[in-house]
């Protein structure tokens, strides 16, 4: 007699006494499933303590001058110099005038690899124009010769998103030097889906240039048009944290739709796939195909449903969070918190989630290793995090 039928004569012969014999494979099945989730889930508990430095109004980005002196950015258009010692801050003139609205304002900052010889400083920025308004990336030399009255002189536009659309969202337009020297741009869809996908549009796509805005060589997709040659990656859907981690590799952190937020490994010449793959789905609840039913598209490292909002992102190099080092930490705006995943864990997981019950829109290490911390909204803090 087959296993089969031995098998189903038992659970006949056991209903009697009700049929949770029978049911005790699929229990057993499921918790060696699970198992390993438990196993794997290696939390760190890193102690922390924040300290409030400063208030801003509606700021966007920070990166620190080697004095220790930071740069903010806030939205409605002022980029604020401002001095943690003296807690002082002095509004840098010469910025343009910025498209502020829905998600648009002005934006990132990054200063040049040679700044203390050039004093060259980028902007990213959301601008007005034909068709309706788009990222724009300025560059300009920063003044600082008279510390009551920072200027950003000869400000020249070296890159902008094509094509301009309607709307005020999904810009992306995240800023990064790699240590070749490059400039990474992270351009997003500007909710209109299909641009992702489009070699003719930078929209939805991680660019990669030289310092002046012209495309860089060795681009994979060189042969496709003039827009195509500043392409390294395409169907990213609004990437707003981008970092390298200590191996120089390249990462995105970017909002899914309703779910599957995701942290991407940037590769060369890779189609991520939005709009045809997401692990969300659209807001008025139509499906998007999840990732794993197209294989062609590279999938996401991680992503999350319930969403985290991922607002940025750094890979923390520093001391003073042992367990955090080398780990990426990306703010997060919905879910309030900071979180830290371990990158080099199989599978990628999520190791602790700081909750800062405020939104979080930028971080930025400091050079003693503490973590400068800017929150969202019109009276954000600037927070500084030390270990505890």
């Amino acid at each position: 007699m087959s296993q089969i039928h031995i098998a189903a004569i038992l659970c006949l012969s056991l209903t009697f006494y009700g049929l949770t014999a029978c049911h005790a494979q699929n229990d057993t099945r499921q918790q060696v499933q699970e198992q390993p989730k438990q196993q794997s889930s290696s939390k760190i508990q890193q102690g922390y303590q924040l300290k409030t430095i400063a208030q801003f109004s509606e700021p966007w980005a920070i990166s620190s001058l080697k004095d220790g002196r930071l740069l903010i950015t806030e939205r409605k258009g002022k980029l604020q110099l401002f001095d943690p010692q003296t807690r002082q801050k002095v509004e840098v003139k010469g910025i343009p005038k910025v498209a502020y609205g829905g998600q648009g304002g002005l934006g990132d900052i990054a200063l040049h690899p040679q700044f203390a010889q050039n004093h060259q400083v980028y902007i990213s920025y959301a601008a007005a124009g034909q068709g309706g308004y788009g990222a724009v990336v300025a560059r300009g030399e920063l003044d600082l010769s008279n510390a009551k009255d920072p200027q950003l002189k000869n400000l020249k536009t070296i890159w902008q998103q094509v094509p301009k659309v309607q709307g005020q969202g999904h810009y992306g337009h995240r800023l990064l030097f790699g240590s070749d020297g490059k400039l990474w741009i992270s351009s997003g869809e500007r909710q209109k889906f299909d641009p992702a996908q489009d070699m003719q549009s930078n929209l939805g796509k991680i660019l990669r240039l030289n310092d002046d805005g012209t495309p860089a060589s060795g681009n994979p997709f060189m042969n496709q048009g003039e827009i195509a040659k500043q392409v390294w990656s395409l169907g990213h859907r609004n990437p707003l944290g981008i970092a390298f981690d200590h191996k120089a590799q390249l990462w995105v952190a970017e909002m899914g739709p309703k779910g599957g937020d995701e942290l991407n490994m940037v590769v060369k010449g890779d189609n991520y796939g939005y709009p045809f793959v997401s692990n969300g789905d659209h807001y008025d609840g139509k499906d998007i195909p999840d990732h794993n039913t197209r294989p062609e598209f590279k999938a996401p490292e991680i992503s999350w449903t319930p969403v985290i909002s991922p607002s940025s992102l750094i890979f923390y190099k520093g001391n003073q969070f042992p367990a955090w080092k080398n780990k990426a930490l990306i703010g997060g705006l919905s879910s309030k918190a900071i979180i830290v995943v371990d990158t080099e864990m199989k599978p990628m997981k999520e190791v602790q989630r700081l909750d800062i019950k405020q939104r979080i829109r930028g971080l930025l290490e400091a050079e003693d290793g503490a973590i400068w911390v800017l929150e969202d909204g019109k009276n954000a803090r600037l927070l500084k995090m030390t270990a505890k």
